[in-house]
């Protein structure tokens, strides 16, 4: 998987520039989610795999499928990653140029992992509390995982906030044998 990341990274960071100087940013970050989106389903995949098939009737099937949400350069980009062979590329390019643009927009990612669902109230709370200690605006995705019994995990970049009640057996039974 770190490969395919290591691939796709200089794909996102080359349309990442090609938006952010054009000023489309928003535009190329809704176009790249919805090609990611293509290029995973199974029949387009397998249309991507096809031997038979020539690039130009892989563009073809691009075209088709995303109409009017390609304009000239997201379709030059699709081009590119047809003629490189890349374009299986397109989720983990995705991934990596939405990393870029919450970056340069200020905002950072939290995965909030709960053994129940968040109140809009938690989730408000966590958001500002989170914002505050990170400098930065918060986007979170939730998670909910019962085996966690109670409390939540907080996940932002390569820091790991856990407050599970799991977490904090584990942390008194390695205090205990220590």
């Amino acid at each position: 998987m770190a490969e395919l990341a290591t691939i796709a990274r200089p794909y996102a960071e080359a349309a990442f520039a090609l938006a952010r100087d054009g000023g489309a940013l928003p535009k190329w970050a809704d176009t790249l989610s919805l090609l990611a989106a293509v290029a995973s389903d199974a029949k387009v995949s397998a249309a991507v795999d096809n031997p038979k098939l020539s690039v130009e009737q892989k563009q073809s099937l691009f075209t088709t499928v995303m109409g009017d949400k390609l304009d000239a350069d997201t379709t030059s980009f699709v081009n590119v990653l047809l003629d490189a062979d890349r374009i299986k590329l397109l989720p983990q390019i995705n991934e990596h140029f939405q990393a870029l643009k919450r970056n340069n927009d200020n905002v950072a990612r939290a995965t909030i992992v709960s053994a129940f669902p968040l109140t809009d109230q938690q989730r408000e709370e966590l958001k500002g509390a989170l914002a505050k200690r990170y400098s930065r605006q918060i986007d979170t995705v939730e998670e909910v995982d019962p085996a966690l019994i109670g409390g939540a995990k907080i996940i932002v970049g390569d820091q790991v906030i856990d407050r599970t009640v799991v977490g904090q057996l584990n942390k008194m039974s390695r205090q205990i044998k220590a």
